[in-house]
């Protein structure tokens, strides 16, 4: 290990983040009656230009006045390429209470963008005495975005999760697909004539989870367009998982449940890593450093392994 530790990660489930528009209260009950971990109250893509002011009164109006439970409460404001962005953080945080939990920050490219934002809250926090931090979430969906990605992750300490945003990241690589996530039709290759799919997006989902495990920050995978197709949801929501992200978005809500259920460790998967526990325990106490568990080598990297697993079905457990 290097000698400069890695932070952890924030400890909150966030196996889902469901997404409503601010143009659509009626939705927002429905939304905090849902099995999602956070929600996402989104004042960006979902909301056309000329609604965008009454999309902001109906999120203050719904932080203030819905019971969240627990959620972790979350509002999307507008690029910082736009004339609306400034006036989401100002009229949201100086008008809603403090169940406001994160401000999420769209097409992020450099870590100034994040200092831009944080310097607002910033000032807002100080300005309105308000007593809870705001946290920051930041997606990362251009070229400059991912080429930036761990100067992003260290931008600031408010960050506690990036996430992946394949529609606007596909259209800034130029990548030539209108699909939004799984794989794509034409990136195959071909063996003895047949055609094998890969992932597109493995590349970009590795770099930000490399980037968010560095900083202490949590990465999260993000839509899958093709709502109508669980069984794909579900491939690339196990592709992420076992790559290392803790949650995916759902756009729909028949994406919670499956998004939970990829990103909540099985309980065969609990059993296993106990097992390797406590394997491990026994070695160390007859002072091995590694041992025999259903026939394959454990040592102490399977140990850091086994823990994740555990420490996950515990945080969501509780």
């Amino acid at each position: 290990m290097s000698f400069r530790l890695q932070p952890a990660a924030p400890a909150r489930p966030n196996r889902c983040q469901l997404f409503g528009p601010g143009s659509r209260p009626a939705l927002f009950e429905k939304m905090a009656a849902s099995a999602a971990d956070v929600i996402n109250l989104d004042l960006e893509d979902s909301v056309a230009p000329d609604d965008k002011p009454q999309a902001r009164q109906n999120i203050i109006q719904a932080i203030n006045d819905i019971d969240w439970g627990t959620k972790h409460l979350s509002v999307r404001i507008n690029g910082l390429d736009t004339p609306f962005w400034y006036r989401d953080v100002v009229e949201v945080l100086e008008q809603a209470g403090d169940r406001i939990d994160q401000i999420m920050i769209p097409k992020v490219g450099c870590a100034a963008d994040v200092y831009a934002v944080d310097a607002l809250v910033t000032a807002i926090e100080s300005a309105k005495g308000r007593h809870k931090r705001i946290s920051l979430e930041v997606i990362i969906e251009t070229a400059a975005g991912i080429a930036h990605v761990e100067e992003i992750a260290a931008s600031s300490p408010r960050l506690q999760a990036m996430s992946l945003g394949a529609a606007d990241f596909a259209a800034s690589m130029g990548m030539q697909t209108t699909g939004i996530g799984g794989t794509q039709e034409n990136y195959y290759m071909l063996k003895d004539g047949a055609r094998h799919w890969s992932d597109p997006w493995h590349w970009a989902t590795t770099a930000i989870v490399a980037a968010c495990r560095t900083h202490g920050v949590l990465p999260v995978d993000g839509p899958y367009g093709d709502f109508s197709d669980d069984e794909g949801f579900r491939a690339q929501a196990r592709r992420s998982a076992t790559l290392g992200m803790v949650g995916k978005w759902a756009i729909h809500p028949k994406q919670v449940a499956l998004s939970n259920e990829v990103f909540t460790p099985s309980e065969a998967q609990v059993r296993e890593a106990r097992e390797i526990l406590a394997a491990m325990a026994k070695a160390k106490a007859e002072g091995q450093g590694a041992t025999v568990y259903k026939g394959r080598l454990v040592d102490i990297a399977s140990i850091r392994q086994a823990e994740v697993i555990v420490r996950q079905s515990e945080m969501i457990g509780g």
